[in-house]
C-alpha cells in the first residue's frame, strides 16, 4: 500500500484509534511533559554464562552485555509494536522502521569526542546479526570520520551564531511536520525507536533520562553499572546475584500502563533467558 495524505516519510498516521489516544496529544502536545519512568532490575546469572559461552572461541569482537540489551530491546519492541509509535504535531504515528541508537565515545578521556550510531532491525535478526552490525557501526565511529548528523551539526557550528539560530528555528518547524532533510537526521538518535545509553561502562547507576520534544523518539533506556545486588525469594530468603538496573523512560501517550508493564516483563524475560536472543526478532515469546 502507498502512503496516504497525512502520512510522514518515517511513519504512517494512525487514523482509527480510540478517543483517548486521539484527544491526549491535543491536550498535551509536548513529549517532555508526558514522560513515564520505569526502573527494572535484571538478574544476570544466565546471561553471564551465555555470553561466556558465546566468547569461548575468542571472536574478533566479543559479545557483551550492551549488545544483549540492544537485541532484547529490539525483539521486545518487534513483538510489542505500539512501542514503535510516536507523536508529532499532535498526531499519533506508527513508525515504518525499527531502530536502536546510541552514542559511541571514541576515546575514554574528558575531551574524547562522541559519535552517533544507529542499528536498523529486521524481523529475521538475532543477536548474531545485531552483533555484527554494532561492530561495523562502532568501527566506523571510532575512526575520524563524522557521522551524517554530526557533519550537519558541524556546519551550523561554523556559522555566525545569529544565522545558525535562525536556521535552527526553521528546522524545528520542519521537524514538527516531518520535513527535515534526511541528511540532517540520518543518524540522529532522537529520530530512532529506542535510544540506549550504557552508563555502566562509565561506572554510573541507571536512572531517569528525559525524552526530547525534538524528533520522534518515544523510548529511552539507561543501562546501569553491573554489580552484586540482593534478590529475595517468596520465603524472604536473600541471595546476592550479579545484576544491572535499567532505567526506562517512555512517552506515556503512545500506549497504556498495562501495555508498558507487559513490554517490560517481556524485556526482562528475554534477558534472563538469553537463549531467546538466538531466535528471530519476530518469533513470539511465551512470558
Amino acid at each position: 500500500m502507498g502512503r496516504k495524505i497525512g502520512d510522514r516519510k518515517d511513519g504512517a498516521l494512525l487514523r482509527n484509534i480510540d478517543p483517548m489516544h486521539f484527544i491526549v496529544p491535543l491536550l498535551y502536545p509536548n513529549r517532555c511533559d508526558n514522560e513515564a519512568f520505569i526502573s527494572e532490575r535484571i538478574d544476570l546469572t544466565n546471561l553471564n554464562e551465555y555470553l561466556k559461552n558465546k566468547n569461548l572461541n575468542s571472536p574478533e569482537y566479543a559479545y557483551n552485555l550492551f549488545q544483549a540489551v540492544v537485541t532484547a530491546a529490539l525483539k521486545a519492541i518487534t513483538l510489542r509494536p505500539k512501542m514503535n509509535r510516536f507523536i508529532a504535531n499532535k498526531n499519533l504515528y506508527q513508525r515504518y522502521d525499527l531502530t536502536a541508537a546510541f552514542v559511541v565515545r571514541k576515546l575514554f578521556t574528558d575531551n574524547g569526542a562522541e559519535a552517533l550510531a544507529i542499528v536498523k532491525a529486521k524481523d529475521t535478526d538475532t543477536i548474531d546479526t545485531i552483533h555484527q552490525e554494532i561492530y561495523r557501526q562502532v568501527s566506523e565511529c571510532r575512526s575520524d570520520k563524522l557521522d551524517s548528523s554530526s557533519e550537519s551539526m558541524d556546519i551550523f557550528n561554523k556559522m555566525p551564531r545569529f544565522i545558525s539560530k535562525f536556521l535552527v528555528s526553521i528546522i524545528c518547524f520542519l521537524d514538527r511536520h516531518g520535513w527535515v532533510p534526511t541528511s540532517l537526521i540520518a543518524t540522529d538518535p532522537y529520530y530512532s525507536t529506542v535510544v540506549l545509553t550504557n552508563l555502566g561502562s562509565i561506572k554510573l547507576h541507571s536512572g531517569y533520562h528525559h525524552l526530547t520534544n525534538w524528533g520522534t523518539n518515544s523510548v529511552f533506556v539507561a543501562i546501569g553499572e553491573k554489580k552484586l545486588r540482593p534478590f529475595y525469594d517468596e520465603d524472604g530468603n536473600m541471595t546476592m546475584k550479579d545484576s544491572i538496573d535499567l532505567g526506562i523512560t517512555v512517552d506515556e501517550r503512545i500506549a497504556d500502563g498495562y501495555y508498558y508493564s507487559k513490554t517490560v516483563r517481556l524485556l526482562r524475560t528475554i534477558l534472563e533467558n538469553p537463549q531467546l536472543l538466538e531466535t528471530p526478532m519476530a518469533q513470539p515469546v511465551d512470558y
